[in-house]
């Protein structure tokens, strides 16, 4: 019988430090914040790599090998697990940006690796998945700034715009049925704890039971708490 994995392997390890050290950080400073993107990576670089490493070898317990997962805006701090799944799990993996100049930056950052990131919108796949990473998305300040505020709880009464959110609202909530039509049951899903009353709202219109994970683990770019949900 196989042994089963359970944590990150030496050679994936040495992949992901490979990859961002070959990133051009200097191309994705811009990408990510309107200025000072050299301080920006300054002081993410080490702590994408050490933290999404931490969180990939808790996930890796978690997924059965050879598996489908969709990556939902998938950028650098998903370099680690992209790599555990593909590289330790051999799984398949569909890891959605709609961000073209990051994605010629990631791609090229992985070049001689099996890790591809694609220009496309996570609503338009159709693949079935056991696994759904979903992770500082719903709530993303630059496409859902009235949803973003209201999420964490930042909101002024005086001058939210109830008007502007709720085409956010609808465009979110399409998003979330999308992407969990396409979760096999059980499944598992890796989001936020914001993000998360999302996905119980989707389970109990439906009567699926779901299970949210006591651990959290701090999500290296915007420090948002990540928690595992299994499905079904």
């Amino acid at each position: 019988m196989a042994r089963k994995i359970v944590t990150v392997g030496s050679a994936t390890r040495r992949a992901i430090k490979q990859i961002f050290a070959r990133l051009d950080y200097a191309r994705l400073g811009p990408i990510y914040c309107d200025e000072g993107g050299d301080e920006f990576w300054a002081a993410k670089r080490g702590l994408c790599q050490r933290l999404g490493t931490t969180l990939a070898s808790s996930l890796v317990v978690r997924l059965k090998p050879g598996g489908t997962s969709l990556y939902v805006g998938a950028g650098v701090a998903e370099i680690p697990p992209l790599a555990m799944e593909i590289l330790d799990l051999g799984r398949r993996v569909i890891a959605c940006n709609l961000r073209r100049r990051e994605v010629q930056v990631l791609n090229r950052g992985c070049g001689g690796f099996p890790i591809r990131f694609q220009h496309q919108a996570a609503g338009a796949v159709k693949d079935r998945v056991d696994h759904l990473w979903l992770v500082s998305v719903l709530n993303d300040p630059e496409r859902f700034p009235e949803l973003s505020v209201l999420s964490y709880g930042r909101a002024n009464p005086v001058t939210f715009n109830a008007r502007k959110f709720l085409p956010q609202q609808r465009t979110v909530a399409k998003l979330v049925d999308h992407c969990l039509g396409r979760l096999t049951l059980p499944g598992l899903i890796t989001t936020t704890v914001e993000e998360a009353v999302w996905v119980a709202e989707w389970c109990h219109r439906r009567g699926i039971p779901y299970r949210i994970d006591s651990r959290t683990f701090a999500s290296p770019t915007v420090g948002d708490p990540i928690c595992f949900m299994k499905i079904g």
